[in-house]
């Protein structure tokens, strides 16, 4: 609980800055920096903006389910979704570096019977997640992000994922 606080604490008051620079560094070092951290393994998804239409990339921790990720909208415990949440469900194709892999994914904000399937294992893997959610009224979004292979014969897209 403490560590969760303490996590709060940082993002209010350092975090916007932080981020810039982890964002930074991930992509500079093909994830070699910036992938592990002491709270957990980080990607970078990158959404279209619902408004701007400009590419919009976030540094997020996230929970590995099979070939796919698994993500939460928690934005810090703070009453308001984050964009990235936002501009995903306005256009649920984004990109994803998980280390030095990099692709293509179709986002999907899981339902509630599937989060609440989900939550005992996402909040095992980070126990921020559940403290977030005490400190908001709202519910916070779980969102897989399942990886999108291109059929170069027939030009179709393929969603690799079990669900």
């Amino acid at each position: 609980m403490l560590l969760s606080r303490l996590t709060v604490a940082f993002d209010r008051i350092l975090g916007r800055r932080s981020y810039r620079i982890h964002r930074f560094l991930y992509r500079l070092t093909r994830g070699i920096i910036g992938h592990r951290t002491p709270l957990g393994p980080m990607l970078l998804l990158t959404t279209t903006g619902r408004r701007t239409g400009e590419a919009r990339t976030s540094p997020l921790l996230y929970m590995p389910d099979g070939g796919d990720v698994l993500v939460v909208g928690s934005n810090g415990g703070r009453d308001r979704p984050p964009a990235w949440v936002l501009n995903l469900t306005a256009t649920p194709a984004v990109s994803v570096q998980v280390g030095r892999d990099r692709f293509s994914a179709l986002a999907i904000v899981l339902g509630d019977a599937e989060k609440a399937a989900m939550w005992p294992r996402l909040a095992h893997h980070y126990k921020g997640w559940s403290y977030y959610q005490t400190i908001t009224q709202r519910e916070l979004a779980v969102v897989l992000l399942a990886r999108v292979h291109e059929n170069a014969l027939a030009g179709n897209v393929l969603v690799a994922h079990g669900r």
